[in-house]
């Protein structure tokens, strides 16, 4: 699996999963710093050439480094409830193509502290190369189960007591009507289509993100921001 830019690499080599690096050049502090990180952790570097990278990185914007690491851990639904603290926040993806949206997803994830991605596995973007780079190293830390049947994975979410709330411009409910200090699944569809309609009747609540403008919906990796930092909001006012 392969990877390229500083941040994603650096947080590789913080979890352990860079296998080899290749770098060319000269490059700034960071760079440095990345290099003193692989010494520490015994990751063998590799001076090459640009052209190099550039094909390595499939001509996307390198910053001078290259990674070559082990696939994520490939976690079931019932692993990653057992690691969720409660009461548990996941999100489903009901297979989202686009790699940068798949990366951003994944770095806000990280941020608002999600235990868990439930993602189908088949047409979906792949983890490494663009998804990496745009998740700024979110996809070293982020926990995912890669399922063949999403509605199927949304009744095992809900026997283990997790409300799922699907996110659609038709949605019943607007989404800061959603109770999600409780055990709760954001559900998220592909690019254009949505979700699909076995997973939309799987959902317990379809909730919508009201629009005000002109365009009809948001970006699918902005949606999940809105959702998830609302679920975080009222976790933490309920804390308070």
């Amino acid at each position: 699996m392969i990877i390229w830019g500083i941040n994603p690499v650096v947080e590789a080599l913080r979890a352990d999963r860079v296998k080899a690096l290749r770098v060319g050049g000269r490059g700034d502090g960071r760079l440095a710093d990345l290099l003193a990180l692989a010494r520490a952790r015994g990751v063998r570097v590799y001076q090459v050439g640009r052209d190099e990278l550039d094909r390595d990185a499939r001509r996307g914007v390198h910053q001078g480094v290259v990674a070559e690491i082990e696939a994520p851990p490939d976690y079931s639904i019932e692993e990653l409830l057992r690691a969720a603290t409660s009461p548990p926040l996941f999100l489903v993806l009901d297979g989202i193509e686009d790699p940068h949206n798949l990366g951003a997803i994944l770095r806000t994830a990280d941020a608002a502290g999600v235990h868990g991605i439930v993602r189908q596995s088949r047409r979906a973007a792949a983890l490494d190369g663009t998804a990496a780079k745009a998740s700024a190293g979110a996809v070293a830390h982020v926990r995912i189960a890669e399922v063949v049947n999403i509605a199927r994975a949304l009744g095992e979410l809900k026997e283990a007591g997790l409300w799922t709330v699907g996110l659609a411009a038709d949605g019943g409910i607007p989404y800061t009507a959603v109770d999600f200090t409780l055990p709760s699944a954001i559900v998220l569809g592909a690019e254009g289509i949505g979700l699909r309609r076995l997973v939309r009747d799987t959902c317990d609540h379809l909730a919508v993100v009201p629009m005000r403008g002109h365009v009809g919906s948001l970006n699918v990796s902005v949606a999940a921001g809105v959702a998830l930092f609302e679920a975080l909001r009222q976790r933490e006012l309920g804390k308070a």
